[in-house]
Formats: structure tokens, C-alpha cells, sequence
């Protein structure tokens, strides 16, 4: 275990995150990637390169939005054009900042009309700035962007081209203060798992379990909840990617995928539970669904690639899907870090053809999912990954290995119910030996469903 767990504060006895050295090296890999580049500019609306760029950030109500903008020229220092108080705000409180941040206004998705001239506004103080430098002749790169906005930069003169690939380039190697805190959001999730393990039980609906979780997240530090993926029952397979209010009852199968921020570093970390009991066939589904995550876990290291990864993935015709792009994000692997998916995205669908080494400070999840003979049950689970200079660590530490049972125990005459049982779709334990005892028959059947530990 290399990487250390810290508390979510700051403090002068310990050396835990370092913010200054984290904003230093964000904008020296942006600027480094611009160097190598054809480009004379960067020109960004994403919220996530915004602030990987200008360290700035104003909360996530404004995540799509598309209004706040920042520019970064060659060989120069970014600049921000934000809400007016927003703008004065990192005035006062972002001394790397100071007084490149400007208040700017672009069109909020639409909400401005065109007669408003917001469009026109935004690309004239861009050609302000190239001009001032020299650069309104280069290609400027830019990542998204609103269609007026982008007719607007032409007129202008400007020669616009893709900068997305250079800020996704930029981006795919994490500094040690992102990794940091990458570990850091995962210990979080470690904690919403522990609680909703203890707090799950027939009954319980996909939204209670998802407010749960969202106060612990909270709780702890959190600064964005995206996303909980509550999937339960016969809603398992195929994967709806939404929870609802669907009460949990004996025999479910159950899962999650929490996605959340910490200091604007996500987490995709899917957890797979059974409410009382699991079915044999629930178990095998797990096993085989472990099986694979492993087997891709088992390659991570400097080296290797992501065609290599994908290939120990089934093909999509083999979990009842005609094709990889029907079957896609279910067998995955994806970078993480201000977003939730960043490169190198891993998968059957392009890895094999379009392959990426990997290598030291990547981090990325791996997820697999096989649905269960009943044809509605299945297994979900997903591990995040730090490529080190000789391997990997794993970051998420909430256990895996084995297929959890929640819920408060049942009591038979005989003693405590097994945890895996008969069920509807006609699987059953293994028929017992001669005179072997009913305790033996439940151990037998767990010790075959069991996953394979890393």
C-alpha cells in the first residue's frame, strides 16, 4: 500500500495535499501540451478544464451552463471571464489569478437571444487578446462550445480547430496532489458503502438508499454528489443506469455506482449486494462478473495496453448483446479525474483497433457486469486503479471479493438461513454427500460462488 489516507482538512503538522504545487503543475502540463501543439491558443468553456487551467471554481450549478470561459495563449498565462462577482471574487481570493480574471457573460445555453449580442461579445474579447500577442493569425483550439459562439469566433476571423484532444492529452497523467485526492473520494464512497451495507433490508427503497449515501458523502466533505445509481431486483438486467423509488425485497440482487467529487476529483466505484439471500445462479453471475475484473486488474501496469485489457473482456454476443456498441460502458474501463470519464477509455468497441499504452500516474476505473441465468438478476463491479512506476494500486477498498448478503439475519429452526437458496429460476445448491450435513451443503455452495481475490 503506497499511497497514504489523509483527512479531508489542512494542517502545518503534516504534509497532505500541497494546492499551490497541484495548481504549479495542472497548467505546466496544459501549458506544456499547447507547446507541442500547432495552436496559438487554448480557448476553454468545459468547467473541468476551466479549472484545471485557472484553479477556479464556482460551484456545480453552473457545470452546464456553458458560460464561464478561460484562454490560454502560447507562452502565456490563462485567462478567465466569469460572472462579474465571481470575477472579482477570484480578484480578491486567487493571487495566481489576480487580474486575468475579467467578468464575461457568453449566451447560458440559448437563454440569451441572439439579438443580445452575447456571441459576438465573447468572440470580440477573444480577438482582443490574440491580437495583443500576436496570435488572432493561429489556429485556436477549443474544447465545447455553443454553434452562435463558434460563428461568431469565424467572424472574427479566427481559424478554429479541435482543442479537446489536447486538454484530454493533457489531463491523462495525474500529478501526486491528484492522486491525493483521488484517493481521497474514494475512501469517501469506502464509507457510503459501510453505512448502506448496515442500513439495507427489504423495504428500503432505491431512493432512501440513495439519500443515504448522499449524506454521507456530504457529511464527510463532499463537493458534488453527480450521480447514484440505485438498481435493484428485475430492474438489474439490463442495466437501466437510474435509480427509483423500487422497494428492495428478500432475494434481491442489488447495485450501486456512487459518482461524486471531492476538490473536484470523482469517484465511479459500482458495489453488487443480495438482500437476505442470493440465488445460485445470482452467485455464479457474480463469480463470472469478479472473474473478468480480475483478469483485466491482473494487466495494469506501465507498459501494457489497453487492447490487452479489453481483450480479456467477453464479446457482447456472450452476455446477450448484438454488439459491442449495444454492449458498450457494461465490460469498461475509463480514466477519472475532474470528470468522470477521461482517457484512456478501455473497451472491446475501440481498444482492440485503437489501442494506448499504459503508464506510470494513470488512473482509471475498471468495471464488468454479467447478467444471471434468471434473466434479470446480475452482478455489477468496478474498481478504480493508480498505475504506478512498477504495477498498480487499487483505491477502492470497500470488499469485492465475494458476493455480500444485507439485511437482518433469518433464523430457522435449523439455525441461521443459508445465504444462497433455491430459487425461481430453477438453480439449486449442489445435491449433498451421503449423510453430509446441511451446514456443509450451504458451505459448499458459497465456497463455489465465490469471486476470485485479487
Amino acid at each position: 500500500m503506497a499511497l497514504r489516507t489523509h483527512g479531508t482538512m489542512a494542517v502545518d503538522w503534516e504534509q497532505r495535499v500541497d494546492f499551490d504545487r497541484l495548481r504549479r503543475e495542472r497548467l505546466a502540463r496544459a501549458q506544456a501540451e499547447l507547446a507541442r501543439s500547432e495552436l496559438g491558443a487554448l480557448l476553454c468553456f468545459d468547467m473541468n478544464n476551466v479549472r484545471y487551467l485557472t484553479s477556479t471554481h464556482i460551484g456545480t450549478w453552473a457545470q452546464d451552463k456553458i458560460s464561464r470561459f478561460a484562454l490560454l495563449p502560447q507562452n502565456g498565462l490563462p485567462l478567465l471571464w466569469d460572472f462579474g462577482s465571481a470575477a472579482r471574487h477570484h480578484q480578491l481570493n486567487c493571487p495566481w489569478l489576480g487580474e486575468r480574471s475579467q467578468a464575461g457573460i457568453a449566451l447560458l445555453r440559448g437563454a440569451m437571444s441572439p439579438e443580445m449580442g452575447r456571441a459576438e461579445d465573447v468572440a470580440r474579447k477573444i480577438r482582443v487578446e490574440l491580437e495583443a500577442r500576436g496570435l488572432h493569425k493561429e489556429p485556436v483550439g477549443v474544447d465545447v462550445v455553443e454553434p452562435p459562439v463558434l460563428f461568431a469566433l469565424q467572424r472574427e476571423g479566427l481559424t478554429i480547430v479541435d482543442g479537446q484532444q489536447l486538454m484530454s492529452d493533457a489531463r491523462v497523467i495525474k500529478t501526486e496532489d491528484e492522486i491525493t485526492l483521488l484517493n481521497t473520494a474514494a475512501a469517501m464512497v469506502d464509507a457510503a458503502y459501510d453505512e448502506l451495507y448496515r442500513a439495507m433490508r427489504p423495504g428500503m427503497k432505491e431512493n432512501q438508499a440513495v439519500a443515504l449515501a448522499n449524506k454521507v458523502l456530504y457529511d464527510l466533505g463532499s463537493e458534488y454528489v453527480e450521480a447514484i445509481n440505485a438498481i435493484s431486483g428485475e430492474r438489474c438486467s439490463p442495466h437501466p443506469h437510474v435509480f427509483s423509488d423500487r422497494m428492495l425485497r428478500p432475494g434481491d440482487p442489488v447495485y450501486y455506482d456512487i459518482l461524486q467529487s471531492y476538490m473536484g476529483y470523482r469517484t465511479c466505484y459500482y458495489r453488487t449486494f443480495c438482500v437476505g439471500y442470493a440465488s445460485p445462479g445470482m452467485v455464479d453471475a457474480y463469480r463470472r462478473c469478479r472473474e473478468y475484473l480480475d483478469a483485466a486488474i491482473d494487466l495494469v501496469r506501465p507498459g501494457r495496453t489497453t487492447a490487452e485489457i479489453a481483450s480479456v473482456w467477453p464479446k457482447a454476443q456472450e452476455f446477450g448483446f448484438p454488439s459491442e456498441e449495444a454492449a458498450f460502458a457494461l465490460q469498461f474501463g475509463h480514466g477519472i479525474g475532474l470528470a468522470i470519464w477521461e482517457k484512456p477509455v478501455i473497451s472491446r468497441l475501440v481498444s482492440l483497433e485503437h489501442s494506448h499504452e499504459i503508464k506510470p500516474g494513470m488512473v482509471f476505473a475498471l468495471e464488468t457486469f454479467w447478467p444471471a441465468k434468471d434473466g434479470w438478476s446480475a452482478a455489477r463491479i468496478e474498481e478504480e486503479i493508480v498505475v504506478t512506476a512498477t504495477g498498480h494500486e487499487v483505491i477502492t477498498r470497500f470488499p469485492a471479493e465475494e458476493l455480500l448478503i444485507v439485511g437482518q439475519p433469518y433464523v430457522t429452526v435449523h439455525g441461521p438461513m443459508a445465504g444462497v437458496k433455491q430459487s425461481d429460476d430453477g438453480s439449486a445448491p449442489p445435491a449433498p454427500a451421503a449423510g453430509a450435513p446441511a451446514a456443509a451443503v450451504v458451505a459448499g455452495a458459497q465456497r463455489e460462488g465465490a469471486g476470485v481475490a485479487r
